[in-house]
C-alpha cells in the first residue's frame, strides 16, 4: 500500500501494544517513552486513550498489561480462522513457485491424517490423500510434529521401540526417529527420503496457534528425479508456507516458538 495512506499515529499505537506485549508489566510510560523515541506528553495522551478503550491495564508501580479488549477482539479473530481455507490461499503461491504438491496433515497417536492438498502440474499420484491415515514416522509432515514430543514420550507411543518398516529407508527405532528430531528441531524442518513410498522424497515444516502450540505440519510432495532439482529452493519455500500459516492462526514469533 502505497505510504501516501499512512497513518503514523497508528504506527506508533502499534509499536506501543508490540512493546507491552512482549514483556507486559515491564514498562512504565517513561520507559515507553525512551526505547520508541515518543515524547512523553505523546505517549501519555496515547496510553490514557488506550486505557480508556480497554487495550492496556495501568498496574500498581504505574507500570502497563494489555487489556480486557484484546482478549476480546482475540477470541472473534479465532473463531474466524479456518485452517483449510488459510491453507488453500497460502499454498497456491508456494506450488506456483514449485511446481510441485502440497499437503497439510496433523497428528493422530501414531498416525498423520492427511487433511487437503494443494495440486501442481504434476500428473503423480501420491500414496497420500486427504481422509487418509499414515504411519507418521515414515512421514516428514508427521514426523515434523513429532519434535514437541520428548524420548520418553515417544517411547511411550512405541512401546515396542521397533518401527513398522515400508521401504528399504524407513527408520527402523525410535532412537533413529529421535536423531532425526533433534536435528529438525534445530533447522525448523524434516526430510523424507523414500521413508513412505519408494521413489517418492517430502521436506515438511510445523504450524503454530497463537498459544505457541504445534497444530499441524505442510509438506512438498514429489519424485525423486525432482526432488534432486528442487530440494533447496522447496526447503525454503515450505518454512516460509508454514511461517505465513502460523501467523495466521496467532503465532508471532515462530523463531521463538520453534525453539522451545
Amino acid at each position: 500500500m502505497s505510504g501516501k495512506y499512512w497513518v503514523p499515529a497508528i504506527e506508533r499505537t502499534n509499536s506501543v501494544m508490540h512493546l507491552i506485549a512482549k514483556e507486559p508489566g515491564k514498562y512504565k510510560l517513561i520507559d515507553l517513552s525512551k526505547s520508541l523515541d515518543i515524547n512523553k506528553s505523546t505517549m501519555f495522551s496515547m496510553l490514557n486513550t488506550l486505557e480508556m478503550l480497554g487495550w492496556v491495564v495501568k498496574e500498581e508501580g504505574d507500570t502497563y498489561t494489555l487489556g480486557p479488549t484484546l482478549g476480546s477482539l482475540s477470541t472473534a479473530y479465532f473463531s474466524q480462522f479456518n485452517i483449510l481455507q488459510s491453507f488453500y490461499t497460502e499454498a497456491e503461491q508456494s506450488v506456483k513457485k514449485i511446481n510441485e504438491k502440497i499437503q497439510l496433515g496433523v497428528l493422530h497417536g501414531t498416525n498423520v491424517v492427511y487433511l487437503a492438498k494443494k495440486e501442481s502440474d504434476s500428473r503423480v499420484r501420491l500414496v497420500t490423500e486427504p481422509g487418509m491415515q499414515f504411519p507418521a514416522h515414515a512421514t516428514a509432515i508427521g514426523k515434523i510434529q513429532f519434535v514437541q514430543y520428548t524420548y520418553q514420550q515417544l517411547k511411550d507411543l512405541y512401546p515396542d521401540y521397533n518401527l513398522h518398516v515400508l521401504t528399504p529407508n524407513t527408520l527402523k527405532n525410535i532412537d533413529e526417529l529421535w536423531e532425526q528430531l533433534k536435528a529438525a528441531k534445530e533447522v525448523g524442518f524434516i526430510y523424507e527420503e523414500q521413508e513412505g513410498a519408494e521413489g517418492f522424497c517430502c521436506v515438511s515444516a510445523p504450524i503454530f496457534n497463537y498459544e505457541g502450540k504445534l497444530i499441524a505440519g505442510v509438506s512438498f510432495a514429489m519424485l525423486e528425479n525432482s526432488w534432486k532439482i528442487k530440494k533447496e529452493e522447496a526447503t525454503e519455500e515450505i518454512i516460509e508456507l508454514a511461517k505465513r500459516l502460523s501467523r495466521l492462526a496467532g503465532c508471532e514469533d515462530y523463531e521463538k516458538v520453534l525453539s522451545l
